[in-house]
């Protein structure tokens, strides 16, 4: 009985080292390149659409949102909006006060007196908010959109998701000028505007030490940008 005791106890510590190490699966895997996967291998079990589109404020444009609707087996009910027919759920996306959040392939900009529409990106990426920021525009004229998103694959596992590094671009409200502020390999920890001077704030981390981890032992990175320009200058600061 002893040695049963024994046995199952140690089948019990390889499981949870096992599912430890599954946890803690390094944001950057590191393979003697500096270079993280931009392209995966689309889902074979997955179809695109997109959600009705939505207006901001004062602006001139539709934003349609799009995403890769999950085919799931029946009877399993993993609903992300209200709307579903046959346990699947047609709503990818959600929105808020000039902010559109979900777990986006795309968005697609539409000037409302034309039938064209464009596309945001022609990268696999993965979009998890999409902010107007209105403040600046009633200030300046500058319709910018700010955007948080997964845009490569830096673990390496052949998909991009939220343990892949999040990045943060502009564009402008019809699409255009989408450019990506934040540098490659550096997380995006938060970003805020200020309104007074119109300056975007954000933070990177970046993993100086190559152990494929963000940590206390890493750089925290500071920049801005001056939004009431038409050029969008990044500016390095140090606050500590």
């Amino acid at each position: 009985m002893k040695k049963l005791h024994i046995t199952i106890l140690g089948i019990a510590i390889l499981l949870l080292t096992s599912c430890k190490e599954e946890v803690e699966k390094p944001k950057v895997t590191y393979d003697g390149t500096s270079r993280a996967k931009e392209l995966v291998k689309t889902d074979s079990t997955q179809i695109q659409i997109a959600d009705l589109p939505l207006q901001m404020e004062g602006t001139d444009y539709l934003i349609h949102p799009v995403a890769d609707l999950s085919i799931r087996e029946k009877g399993i009910k993993a609903r992300y909006g209200s709307s579903s027919v046959n346990d699947l759920s047609f709503t990818i996306s959600n929105y808020g006060e000039f902010e559109i959040t979900g777990f986006l392939q795309n968005l697609k900009f539409q000037k409302i007196d034309s039938d064209s529409i464009r596309k945001l990106t022609d990268k696999r990426v993965l979009i998890q908010t999409a902010t107007y920021l209105k403040s600046v525009a009633d200030k300046t004229n500058n319709q910018i959109m700010v955007y948080t998103m997964v845009d490569m694959d830096t673990n390496k596992d052949g998909k991009l998701d939220i343990s892949d590094i999040k990045a943060l671009y502009l564009s402008e409200i019809s699409g255009e000028r989408f450019t990506k502020i934040s540098s490659d390999f550096q997380e995006l920890i938060d970003w805020k505007l200020i309104g007074s001077n119109n300056r975007l704030y954000y933070r990177t981390v970046e993993d100086t030490n190559k152990n494929g981890e963000f940590d206390k032992k890493d750089v925290v990175n500071y920049y801005y940008i001056d939004l009431s320009k038409k050029e969008w200058k990044i500016i390095s600061y140090e606050p500590v």
